[in-house]
């Protein structure tokens, strides 16, 4: 007897994601980039405030960053993909732990005040709950369910590339290679430090 549980795959070789999956992924990416920007943001800051012992410190907070960037952005990806989504509803929970965590801290203890920018720290907690609440609302949906169980889509097998198009790869990477050492080398110093950039040097 053939089955009657309709196949979310079966009607296209390469079907559209549920809604509910392309949310939750649009927001598992989104606060990954976010937590990049705001690494980069405050990276100059933290390694001026960091000296001598607590420069490890620092690089642990960073790889910290890093890490939960990488895992939220991927737990997007393969539940989007159809792989599964027990990664990002484990970072999810993760960050809610966080959460209550920092919350709790913050009422007892000052020590968090720094943190908050103008605002109190259990009041951006209890705002912040609602991303990972939301992921795993979105991520444990019927229909994300019915998307993970169908499996992963075929991947097709990527053809092989042609000798000109090997060396195009390579000569785009050299130029922007090149393009962000310019950047670098032109960059004015910042109007604190009284450096004269490279460019106002030459200009005088």
């Amino acid at each position: 007897m053939a089955s009657t549980t309709p196949d979310v795959r079966a009607d296209a070789a390469h079907p559209i994601p549920p809604v509910t999956v392309l949310a939750a992924a649009g927001i598992a990416l989104l606060q990954a980039v976010a937590v990049v920007a705001a690494a980069l943001t405050g990276l100059d800051g933290l390694f001026r405030s960091s000296g001598g012992s607590s420069g490890a410190v620092a690089a642990l907070w960073l790889l910290g960053l890093a890490a939960w960037a990488v895992f939220g952005a991927g737990g997007g990806l393969l539940l989007v993909d159809g792989s599964g989504s027990r990664l990002l509803v484990v970072v999810a929970c993760t960050e809610l732990a966080v959460l209550v965590v920092a919350f709790l801290v913050a009422l007892a203890t000052p020590s968090l005040d720094a943190l908050g920018p103008g605002l109190p720290v259990p009041a951006l907690a209890l705002s912040a709950v609602a991303v990972p609440v939301g992921k795993m609302l979105l991520a444990t949906a019927p229909s994300a369910t019915a998307w993970v169980a169908a499996g992963p889509r075929p991947r097709e097998r990527a053809p092989e590339l042609s000798e000109d198009q090997r060396t195009l790869r390579v000569a785009t990477v050299a130029v922007i290679g090149v393009a962000l050492l310019a950047v670098v080398l032109t960059n004015p110093a910042d109007a604190g430090t009284g450096t004269p950039s490279p460019v106002s040097t030459s200009q005088h």
